[in-house]
């Protein structure tokens, strides 16, 4: 699977947040806290999900499944004068990335484990410490083998 590279605008976005790791993996909790309050959101760019993973610098140098990184469910926004109570704001800054087409279940994670483990060596990259994020499209299905993504992870070029 080859991503095409793309250069992104700083994005502003509006949502929820929570700190976890793969060991205490709370996705399914931050979403089920996010959905039914999404419409609030009243000035959104697009009707697609974002969902942002920031790490720490040396996050996946000394990997462990332990180590704790903030995860946000978001949409993008024009702007950040109107947030709804118990929701925060982000920027997504601006930069490169690799963006891959998905297609398959969101509970299969061996997708990042191509892209971190076979695709990234073997590229003219190497990853950038901004945060990875997916976009949660009309054609997304949660945990559905015909689910369509697209995920985004921050490069630079190898030196």
């Amino acid at each position: 699977m080859m991503p095409r590279i793309e250069t992104i605008n700083e994005k502003k976005l509006v949502g929820k947040r929570l700190t976890m790791s793969f060991a205490n993996y709370k996705t399914g909790e931050l979403w089920k806290s996010f959905m039914p309050r999404r419409n609030e959101i009243t000035n959104n760019l697009t009707g697609d999900l974002i969902s942002i993973v920031v790490y720490k610098p040396k996050y996946f140098a000394d990997f462990k499944p332990t180590n704790e990184f903030e995860k946000w469910a978001t949409v993008e926004v024009a702007d950040f004068d109107n947030v709804p109570n118990e929701m925060d704001t982000f920027v997504l800054p601006s930069g490169l990335y690799a963006v891959f087409d998905y297609k398959g279940s969101s509970a299969d994670n061996s997708i990042f484990k191509h892209i971190l483990g076979m695709w990234l060596p073997s590229s003219d990259y190497v990853l950038d410490d901004r945060p990875h994020f997916e976009v949660l499209g009309n054609k997304y299905k949660n945990n559905d083998p015909t689910s369509e993504e697209e995920i985004w992870i921050p490069i630079k070029e190898r030196k």
